[in-house]
């Protein structure tokens, strides 16, 4: 009895508090006070207890807060700090848990109101939110996935056309921002799941952030929510890095700066060593400036054309043809052919093109050309044949007029056309004074055949011609009474009379 009058003694004196003892304790102690104070009268314990008053202890997350006698007023004060909130529609709610602990007592010594201020300042409103992560990276809280999809597909509008987004969009539902790589994963049965694209057209098809993203629903301070701007703004925090660029030809500083997005003064800032007047050497590496992404946006796109099929050549060969010489036996065409293809893009620049498929329209023509492998041969065999289609001898080899007549003259063929006497090649073939149009053809086995007088030439020096092959056209060229051919033969530069070789 004397330790729990003493007991006693302490709690009346405020000596040991509540806080220094537990729930459980709290309540055992309440017990014990009372069979204490009336140990042997039920009658007492009754009369005691009207006389005692509930008060309750109030714990915010096990820390011991103070004493109240009504709950309601702490309910009230959450109530009213919930309504007061700016958030309020986003249903706020008190993070922190609160008990409250029972206790009798006589008179009991309380700060209600110090309790409350506590409790206002103490408690905190968190609402429900959605966080948008990438590698790793809380980029921020929202309150709905819809503004998450927002703010990416703002931030897409950097690298991608809007209009072309929105029909994405629409085609879709929405993006989707956790697996957006669904056409490149699937693009074969995307393909054949709609109406072709018309040649000369696109569409884009798929456009994502090239990271790791999450969405995830946590509790926060409201505060912390960002709008559908403040989001795209986080998105879009790249940074500006110096990189070299290399002079190539023809470039000047007025050229580079658009290249970067910068203007002349501010290239020149960056290139202190550079005025508007430097000459500019290929290769010659200048500092620049470019916008690093934070994040990458991949965007492919589906694109449609018409294009021509090379037709190929096919060459036969023929001995029935000279060397060098081709004929066209069948006239190559072009074809068409519809080919679809997938265009990715990094950040707005093209990296890879990929074919989807082909689709020949028109088949081409293949071009036979007929190729000629007979070889003329550039040395004569000495049997000479009849260098025009018939005639006559108008004049001989020999002696007229005071001089020596080098050659014979034929006259009055069938036709007008000159024939190489043998196989040789053109040593000489212009014009030459009274002879008028002269051909030299060296049969190099020592012999020479002349042939003047003619009104065209039709080959070249440096030909090989063929025995009987056409050379040109008989005249009346240089010293020419009429029309005909003057022939010669020369055996080792000197000249004979051709009849003995006939």
């Amino acid at each position: 009895m004397e330790g729990e009058s003493a007991l006693i003694s302490l709690l009346r004196d405020r000596k040991i508090g509540p806080s220094q003892f537990n729930k459980a304790q709290l309540v055992l102690l309440s017990v014990i006070l009372l069979f204490t104070i009336f140990p042997n009268s039920h009658s007492k314990v009754e009369a005691a207890q009207s006389k005692l008053k509930t008060i309750y202890h109030v714990y915010v997350d096990d820390q011991y807060i103070g004493k109240v006698n009504n709950q309601n007023k702490i309910d009230q004060l959450i109530e009213e700090k919930i309504n007061e909130s700016e958030y309020k529609d986003l249903n706020p709610f008190i993070s922190e848990e609160i008990t409250y602990v029972p206790e009798k007592s006589f008179n009991p010594r309380m700060d209600e109101g110090g309790v409350l201020e506590i409790l206002q300042d103490l408690l905190t409103l968190k609402v429900e939110a959605h966080a948008l992560k990438i590698d790793d990276e809380i980029i921020g809280y929202f309150e709905n996935e819809e503004m998450i999809d927002n703010a990416l597909r703002k931030y897409k509008q950097t690298f991608v056309n809007k209009k072309d987004l929105e029909k994405l969009k629409q085609k879709e539902d929405s993006l989707i921002f956790i697996d957006e790589t669904l056409y490149l994963e699937n693009k074969e049965e995307f393909i054949e799941g709609r109406d072709p694209l018309k040649p000369g057209s696109k569409e884009l098809v798929d456009a994502f952030l090239d990271n790791e993203m999450e969405v995830f629903v946590d509790e926060i301070e409201p505060e912390k929510l960002l709008s559908e701007k403040e989001g795209f703004e986080h998105l879009n925090k790249g940074t500006i890095e110096e990189e070299k660029h290399a002079i190539k030809k023809g470039e000047i500083l007025q050229t580079i700066a658009p290249q970067y997005d910068l203007t002349k003064e501010e290239l020149l800032e960056l290139n202190p060593d550079l005025s508007e007047d430097s000459i500019l050497q290929i290769d010659q590496e200048i500092t620049v400036s470019s916008y690093k992404p934070a994040y990458d946006v991949i965007a492919v796109e589906e694109k449609a054309t018409e294009e021509k099929i090379s037709y190929e050549t096919e060459v036969i060969e023929s001995d029935e043809l000279y060397k060098g010489e081709e004929e066209i036996k069948q006239k190559g065409k072009n074809g068409k052919k519809e080919v679809l293809y997938a265009v990715t893009y990094k950040n707005g620049e093209e990296v890879s093109e990929e074919v989807l498929k082909e689709k020949i329209v028109k088949k081409p023509k293949k071009k036979i050309v007929i190729k000629g492998t007979k070889v003329i041969p550039s040395r004569g065999d000495g049997e000479y044949v009849w260098p025009t289609n018939g005639g006559y001898i108008s004049s001989h080899y020999g002696h007229r007029w005071g001089r020596l007549h080098k050659g014979m003259d034929i006259a009055r063929p069938s036709d007008r056309t000159i024939k190489a006497a043998d196989h040789g090649v053109v040593s000489f073939a212009g014009y030459q004074g009274g002879f008028g149009n002269k051909i030299v053809i060296d049969h190099n086995n020592g012999m020479q055949t002349v042939y003047a007088h003619l009104s065209s030439i039709d080959v070249k020096p440096g030909q090989v011609v063929e025995k009987e092959s056409a050379i040109g056209v008989m005249g009346s060229t240089g010293n020419s009474t009429g029309v005909h051919l003057h022939f010669e033969i020369h055996i080792n530069g000197s000249p004979i009379n051709p009849l003995q070789y006939f």
